[in-house]
Order: C-alpha cells, then structure tokens, then sequence
C-alpha cells in the first residue's frame, strides 16, 4: 500500500494520524502555558509535562518531515 495516492487509504489514514499528533500537540502548548504560569505547580507535574511536550515535539518534527520540511 502506498500513501503517494492523496485519496488512498494509507494516505487518509496519514493524515489522520498527523492531525491527532498536532492536536495533541497544541493543547500540551496550552498545559504548558497554564502550568509555567503556576508559580505553585509541582515539580512533578513540570515534569511529567516536559517529558509529554518532548514526545509531542518528536511526532511534530516527524510530520514535518514527511511533509517534505527541512531544517538542517
């Protein structure tokens, strides 16, 4: 199966997969703001949310990728 077919199977199931990743993304940005924000938060909340953003920025740089971005 390929995804080079827009309307194809593989491809919609890409697309759908990358648009959870950057949803995903966009609302850890959101915890994050309203978690530094919090003179108050816990350490380990900090954490747990830093490892969370690092799994969300791996996937976004992965779309990016295979969307043909290149920054190096």
């Amino acid at each position: 199966m390929s995804t080079d077919d827009r309307g194809g199977y593989m491809s919609r199931l890409a697309d759908n997969i990358e648009a959870v990743q950057l949803g995903t993304a966009a609302e850890l940005l959101d915890q994050a703001s309203e978690t530094l924000d919090n003179e108050d938060a816990d350490s380990e909340v900090v954490r747990r949310l830093a490892q969370e953003l690092t799994g969300a920025l791996r996937d976004v740089l992965r779309v990016a990728t295979s969307r043909g971005a290149s920054w190096r």
